[in-house]
């Protein structure tokens, strides 16, 4: 199958985000793998040549076996900076690959976005996304266990064996 790489689209390096994307990485699928922070790419996404950390962090997602994708809620979707990664890729760039979106929001409101717009954007890239993707509440940061353990069972039956 492939490695696995936990992909972070929050713009702020050491983030929530990251903290829990590597934990449901680790709940679901036993480790958290390569992780790619994009806050550190960030500079180097829109030059006009490329950027060898960015082709690396590219080549990294396009071999994942599973790909865990992890941002903040902004405006009821994920961020600009994961999109304008993920629009890097080519068509069918994930096909066969596993993708487990998840998104940390502010409020209740915002818990459908991870399955309306997150994982429509990995399916476009050919990625077979279990259901359900993860919803983190801010407010449940201090009890992430409590809500990782449920989802990670549900989603470890949708997962071929041996990821």
């Amino acid at each position: 199958m492939g490695s696995i790489v936990t992909l972070v689209g929050n713009p702020r390096s050491g983030s929530r985000t990251a903290d829990v994307a590597v934990r449901a990485a680790e709940a679901a699928l036993g480790s958290a793998g390569d992780v790619v922070d994009l806050a550190g790419l960030a500079p180097h996404l829109f030059a006009p040549q490329p950027v060898a950390a960015v082709e690396v962090a590219l080549d990294l997602v396009k071999d994942a076996g599973v790909l865990v994708v992890a941002s903040p809620t902004y405006k009821g979707t994920y961020t600009g900076l994961l999109k304008a990664f993920l629009d890097r890729l080519p068509p069918q760039a994930l096909a066969g690959r596993h993708a487990l979106p998840i998104l940390v929001m502010g409020g209740a409101q915002h818990a459908l976005a991870v399955e309306v717009h997150l994982r429509p954007l990995l399916v476009e890239l050919g990625a077979i996304v279990p259901t359900p993707g993860l919803a983190v509440l801010e407010s449940r940061l201090a009890d992430l266990d409590s809500v990782l353990k449920p989802w990670a069972a549900q989603v470890q039956g949708q997962l071929p064996a041996g990821i």
